[in-house]
Order: C-alpha cells, then sequence, then structure tokens
C-alpha cells in the first residue's frame, strides 16, 4: 500500500511539471495545442497502465507488477535532466535553476 501511495504522489506531482515547461518552451502561437498534445499522451500512457497492471499482476504476481513500470518514473527523470542541461533552459521558471 505504501508503495502505491508514494508512486500516485510521485508520478502526479511530476505532470504539472512537465506541462509547465510545454507552456514555457513552446512557440507562443502552437502552446495551446502543446498542451493538449501532452494532456493527449498523458491520458494514454495512464489508460496503457490501467489495463497492463492486471495483465502483469496475472503473469508475475503483484511483487513484479509495479517493477515492470519503473523505467517510466526514470525516463522522466532523465528527460528532464536533460533538458535541464540545454540552453533551452533557462527560459524555464525564469532562468531559476
Amino acid at each position: 500500500m505504501v508503495v502505491c501511495l508514494l508512486w500516485g504522489v510521485t508520478v502526479v506531482a511530476d505532470s504539472a511539471q512537465f506541462s509547465s515547461s510545454v507552456i514555457e518552451l513552446s512557440d507562443r502561437a502552437h502552446a495551446g495545442t502543446m498542451l493538449t498534445t501532452q494532456t493527449c499522451i498523458g491520458f494514454l500512457l495512464t489508460l496503457a497502465t490501467i489495463h497492463l497492471v492486471p495483465v502483469l499482476v496475472d503473469a508475475l504476481g503483484w511483487r513484479w507488477a509495479f517493477a515492470v513500470l519503473a523505467p517510466g518514473p526514470f525516463l522522466g527523470v532523465w528527460a528532464m535532466a536533460t533538458l535541464r542541461a540545454r540552453p533551452e533552459a533557462l527560459r524555464l521558471a525564469g532562468g531559476r535553476r
């Protein structure tokens, strides 16, 4: 239960960071389209995850079902770290790192 709660809190919290990055880094004329695309991808990933977990539980058991999902947050951290190293990152948060 603790792992599920921790997972939910951390996954939900990073969504706002990605949305803010999309707003601050996209061309103003395309910001709405970019946010819509990002939101749709997020919902698609959530939907796929919701349907994938029961299949994983049946195949692997509860012990390993969530371990298969671990690359998702890792890739999110990697993507944000990669973005932070780019010159465009200075446009985020008013240049504060």
